[in-house]
């Protein structure tokens, strides 16, 4: 996905730097209103289990069976020495005290995980994981030729497992979250979601406004014979003046605008780019019919 894009719009085109284009939000009339009965679509039993997944109410590790996390678990003290090594000044490592610091660092990381249910799952928690597609760390394998392939025979993870793989890279998404937050109401005996607003979390003001918003689509500035540099990153807006010919444009970007992150390109580089020209083996500027040229990784 691009965080960088150019557009041919009119030379009068005045929409303020900054500001997301109004063609790509959803109009106010087709925005819903909170519903008054819930947080977040969920009933009050899956709001108290969202709540405990990510520790905003007491959680006892003891609840699901699991262990609570030492200070000595290798997954523990790995995560806090990396912690401490990214950033010794703020952790006061320097010296002496790296060793102090990487204890310190160690005891309030297995405080806050102690304290979330997300890092301490039952193997029904995984189950219902497993059964909905996730997890595919240890399902599947991955290679670059086949991409992920499902193990054979099928493999089920055991809760230890997946309680330390919560602690290292990526760990669990939204996505787990209610998944597991669901199965458990499930098995439980409770509704999961808000039977007021239907799990959406937010009610009509009309009837078939929900309709009428999943029907919308967002609609481009109108095109015309300038150039303009848009930021992808958010919805979409401008972040450059308009420009009559593309060479002004790539002059204004080598000195006010990067290609993606941090990468800086001259006059000549982002002007290539503007053609479609494949400026470096990781990232493009691709021109379509539609005069949106998109820039970044692919």
């Amino acid at each position: 996905m691009g965080h960088r894009e150019v557009k041919r719009v009119p030379l009068d085109f005045s929409w303020p730097r900054g500001e997301v284009w109004e063609g790509f939000l959803l109009p106010e009339r087709l925005q819903e209103g909170k519903c008054p009965d819930c947080e977040n679509g969920y009933s009050p039993h899956g709001q108290y289990l969202h709540d405990l997944w990510y520790g905003y109410v007491p959680f006892d590790p003891a609840s699901t069976g699991s262990a609570p996390w030492q200070i000595t678990d290798p997954a523990v003290r790995d995560f806090a020495r990396r912690n401490v090594e990214r950033d010794p000044d703020f952790y006061g490592a320097r010296g002496a005290g790296g060793g102090v610091a990487v204890v310190r660092e160690a005891f309030r990381l297995a405080s806050m995980w102690n304290g979330q249910w997300c890092h301490h799952l039952n193997q029904d928690d995984v189950n219902a994981l497993v059964e909905a597609g996730r997890l595919m760390d240890f399902t599947h394998t991955w290679s670059r030729e086949d991409r992920w392939q499902k193990k054979d025979p099928p493999f089920i993870p055991t809760a230890t497992e997946v309680n330390e793989w919560s602690l290292r890279g990526m760990g669990h998404d939204s996505l787990n979250a209610g998944i597991a937050v669901s199965a458990r109401c499930k098995r439980e005996g409770y509704a999961d979601r808000c039977p007021a607003c239907e799990g959406h979390g937010s009610v009509e003001k009309y009837p078939s406004q929900r309709a009428e918003a999943e029907a919308w689509e967002p609609a481009e500035p109108p095109a015309g014979d300038g150039w303009q540099l848009w930021e992808t990153t958010s919805e979409g807006s401008p972040t450059s003046p308009v420009f009559a010919t593309a060479g002004e444009l790539a002059a204004w970007c080598e000195g006010n605008a990067t290609a993606f992150a941090d990468m800086r390109w001259t006059a000549d580089e982002w002007l290539r780019s503007f053609d479609g020209g494949d400026t470096s083996t990781d990232t493009l500027m691709i021109a379509d019919q539609s005069g949106v040229h998109t820039l970044g990784p692919q």
